[in-house]
């Protein structure tokens, strides 16, 4: 069962992940289909509507930061939350986990580029290798923003 259950989790992964971008920054359909089925998913749950809440415009649905709106565009959506474990670790927990430092952002940002395996359990983070060292690190400063209050 165990073995059915990572299968399956890599699938998801594969087939959230194994998009590429075009020149144009528009998404694959696989990036696409992620991002339309975690937003569709999110917006199943109940709705946050206050206006205190950090890094998201929830009412109105649209991020309200770069790091925000970079991710959005992303497959990120597919893979974690905000506040919640999804496949990989709530934004809010790796926030928690690390502290927002130059050489820690430099050491997540390169994560979000290259992948990565082993600190948050056994399923792998797919990389992201068009995404910029910049855009990765407006990501990363985002997520760090997001520590539980």
């Amino acid at each position: 069962m165990k073995k059915t259950f990572i299968i399956f989790g890599l699938s998801l992964i594969i087939a959230a992940c194994g998009g590429k971008k075009s020149g144009n920054d528009s998404a694959a359909d696989s990036t696409s289909a992620a991002n339309k089925t975690a937003v569709t998913s999110e917006s199943n749950a109940a709705q946050d509507t206050s206006a205190s809440h950090n890094g998201t415009d929830k009412a109105g649905g649209t991020p309200s930061t770069a790091g925000a709106q970079l991710i959005a565009k992303l497959d990120c959506l597919g893979c974690h939350k905000e506040q919640e474990k999804l496949i990989g670790p709530a934004y809010a927990d790796v926030a928690k986990k690390y502290t927002a430092s130059p050489a820690v952002i430099d050491t997540l940002a390169k994560k979000v580029i290259n992948g990565g395996k082993g600190n948050w359990g056994d399923v792998p983070m797919a990389g992201h290798p068009s995404v910029s060292m910049d855009d990765a690190r407006t990501m990363v400063k985002y997520i760090l923003s997001l520590k539980k209050q």
